[in-house]
């Protein structure tokens, strides 16, 4: 057995196991009902004809360890794509075998061979274990700025005539 991750591009294939991997992310995240979204709905945004993100596969001894689902974005200030990680999450019996360090190290392989000057995320200011392996590798908290969201009735009504 082989503790090393190997990190891969999702197929479609793998729609099932990113779906359960984000279910275990929401239930982390102590917000289990908020996930609404169907592995079909995933395989459609991750891989069909208008797909809409990424992601990579984390893998142990050929069983998915964590994934990471991610997207382009673009910087006004730099004039310049980057790429916005959307979800990491590695399963509880993986966290202390690297999956990890090597999916942020596999992303940011991307964002660099890709001519990007920037990988974005956000963390919950109460998860000082993401916090704290964030920082450990070198990200830049940033608490200047404050996530916004618009959705529902609020969302509906805006975008009212």
């Amino acid at each position: 057995m082989s503790n090393q991750p190997r990190i891969r591009a999702a197929t479609p294939d793998d729609a099932e196991a990113i779906h359960a991997m984000i279910v275990g992310l929401a239930e982390y995240e102590r917000e289990p009902d908020k996930v609404k979204g169907t592995p079909e709905q995933l395989r459609a945004s991750l891989f069909g004809s208008a797909a809409v993100a990424e992601a990579v596969i984390a893998e142990i001894d050929g069983e998915a360890a964590g994934f990471a689902l991610f997207y382009k974005t673009f910087s006004t200030w730099e004039c310049a794509a980057g790429l916005w990680l959307e979800d990491l999450y590695v399963w509880d019996r993986y966290r202390k075998d690297g999956v990890g360090s090597a999916l942020l190290r596999h992303l940011a392989g991307i964002t660099v061979a890709r001519g990007y000057p920037r990988l974005e995320w956000v963390a919950l200011d109460w998860n000082t274990p993401a916090l704290n392996f964030y920082a450990k590798h070198g990200a830049d908290l940033m608490d200047e700025w404050k996530v916004l969201r618009l959705t529902g009735d609020t969302l509906q009504a805006l975008a009212a005539p």
